[in-house]
Parts: C-alpha cells; sequence; structure tokens
C-alpha cells in the first residue's frame, strides 16, 4: 500500500449533514488512497448512507465539502457520476432482459461503442462467474448472482471508484464470502480504489485495507484493524479461545490466576472460553486441563477483530 499513500482519491473535510435537529453526519474528515479498499463501518442510522449520497452528489452537505476523482460533487454531481461506481444494496435490473443485454445498456448510456461494449461485458461477466447464466432472464437471478452483476455493471464503464453500499444484505454466508473475494480480487487486478460501507463487521475484516468506525454520524476512529487493535488494547496482546469438556471451579480458578492472565469468559454462541491474557499462555491452560483430568477440545490464539474493536469503540462513544 506504500505506493498509494500519498495519492488520495477521495478527500473529505468536514463534511456534514443535518435535517433540521438531527445531525445524519457530524464533520466527517476522511483521506481515501487511490488503488485502497476502505471499509465504513457502523450500524444501520449511522449516517454511512447519508454519507454516500453527498459523495455522489445526490444530496447536498449542509457544512464541509468532498473532493471525489478531483471532482466537487456539489458543483458537478454529473461529472462525478461518470468517475464513480455506486452498487446500491438493492441492484435494479431489466428483469426480462439478459445480462449481456442488461450490461449493453449500461455500456451505451455510458458512451461506450458497441463492439467495445460487448466485449467488456463478456469480460466482465467471465470474471464474475455469470459466463454460464448471461443469456438467462435477470429476472430468474437469485440475489447473489444480481449481486455479482452489479459488480459487472458497474464496472463496465470503467470508474475511478466504486462505491459499494451494504452489499452482502440478503445473502448467505457463502455468498458473501464469494462478494468478498470477488471484490477483493477485482480491486487488485483493476487497480480501483472501493468503499465499501456495512454494518456486518467480521464479513468485511478480511477485504479492507483500512476501516472506519462510524456512530451516530461520527468517525470515531479510523486505521487498519491491527493499529486498532494495539491502540484500543495496548496491555492485552492475546486472546486464547478454548473448549473443554467441563469446567470445574478448581481448573477455573487456575486458569484465572495465571500470571499474565487478565480475565476468561464463557463465549455462550460457541461453547468455548476467551481467555484475555498478557502473553500467550496457551502452553499453560493445556497442562492445567491435563492435570485436572479434563478432555481440551479445542486450543488456538487469535487477534482482536472488528468485533471487539468496534465494541470498545462503542462502549466509549455510549459512555461520553
Amino acid at each position: 500500500m506504500s505506493s498509494t499513500m500519498d495519492d488520495p482519491v477521495i478527500t473529505l473535510s468536514g463534511l456534514t449533514k443535518r435535517y433540521g435537529e438531527l445531525t445524519a453526519v457530524d464533520h466527517l474528515s476522511l483521506t481515501i488512497q487511490r488503488g485502497e479498499i476502505f471499509g465504513l463501518l457502523g450500524p444501520n442510522g449511522a449516517g454511512k448512507s447519508t454519507t454516500i449520497l453527498m459523495m455522489l452528489g445526490m444530496t447536498e452537505p449542509s457544512e464541509g465539502t468532498a473532493n471525489v476523482c478531483g471532482v466537487n460533487p456539489t458543483r458537478q454531481p454529473i461529472l462525478v457520476k461518470r468517475k464513480v461506481g455506486y452498487l446500491a444494496d438493492d441492484v435494479g435490473f431489466y428483469e426480462d432482459m439478459n445480462a449481456v443485454e442488461n450490461l449493453m445498456f449500461t455500456a451505451r448510456l455510458n458512451q461506450i461503442p458497441e463492439e467495445q461494449g460487448r466485449k467488456e461485458a463478456d469480460r466482465l461477466l467471465e470474471q464474475v462467474g455469470l459466463s454460464n447464466a448471461k443469456l438467462k432472464k435477470v429476472g430468474t437471478y437469485s440475489r447473489g448472482m444480481r449481486q455479482r452483476l452489479g459488480l459487472a455493471d458497474v464496472l463496465i464503464k470503467q470508474p475511478e471508484v466504486i462505491i459499494l453500499d451494504e452489499p452482502t444484505l440478503g445473502l448467505d454466508p457463502e455468498g458473501v464470502k464469494e462478494l468478498m473475494q470477488l471484490i477483493r480480487r477485482l480491486s487488485r487486478q483493476e487497480g480501483m480504489t472501493v468503499l465499501l460501507s456495512s454494518h456486518q463487521l467480521h464479513q468485511v475484516q478480511e477485504v479492507c485495507d483500512r476501516v472506519g468506525l462510524f456512530v451516530k454520524g461520527k468517525l470515531l476512529a479510523q486505521g487498519d484493524v491491527a493499529s486498532l487493535a494495539k491502540e484500543l488494547f495496548p496491555d492485552e496482546k492475546v486472546q486464547i479461545r478454548f473448549r473443554i469438556s467441563e469446567a470445574p471451579e478448581s481448573l477455573m480458578q487456575q486458569i484465572r490466576e495465571l500470571e499474565d492472565a487478565i480475565d476468561v469468559q464463557h463465549d455462550d454462541a460457541t461453547g468455548e472460553w476467551v481467555l484475555r491474557a498478557h502473553s500467550d499462555i496457551s502452553s499453560h491452560i493445556a497442562t492445567l486441563a491435563v492435570q485436572h483430568e479434563v478432555r481440551l477440545l479445542a486450543l488456538r490464539q487469535e487477534d482482536f477483530g472488528l468485533d471487539e474493536i468496534y465494541l470498545r469503540y462503542f462502549e466509549g462513544s455510549e459512555a461520553s
């Protein structure tokens, strides 16, 4: 990423949007570099979609400015739409037309010559894994297929930036994984800048170079996951997950008393115990389990993920 760090393609400065008494976006300042995948993450109602509308010139800011691909969207909304591809959470297509016909329609709207448009349509449909279904009417497509066609539709006009607003809504876990991998691959192959808006933290953690955590219209923090974790959990270097056949109080007490252990909690969702610690003490947990004649079913160390980071920031913002 170092080659892109001095080449901003999106710059938001003090961007604010008020609707009467409600401040939907509150003095948002953010820089996104060319070729970067940036995740704008936050709960529904945080102001993510309002931010995107201002970046596309579809609503005017109350204060502040946006610069997207060298264009002020408020002053030149049509020009910014030529440079930016936008994929909404529910993509609209002509249902009675097939995938190629839908892409050709978009190509003509963007004044791409017929032959070039057809070649690009075929190439992109292959890239998004829809070659075998390209002649089927889009009305027969599943939601996952529609989202992949939406990516091809966004890319056919060769934008400098693509903005994806909640692209994983309504997809099953496998569909989400495939779409995220596809977005990352296309971004790298096409050298594209991607702004990804989502409330599904764990889904986008794998594909984003950096993330911004957005709550109640405010950007609480931004950076890569590792640096955010280091900032938030400076003393908690390690998180260890383990599953045991039984958990006698004598064993759990000894685990709590291990040197460098901070605390241990049970995760009801997974059936695992989660130990936060200053260092990796996995081997001590294994030894204690053997001593107590308890079967150790699983043991692994993991980094702090976006869920933990977000909860910690969110708790801080609620308290203030």
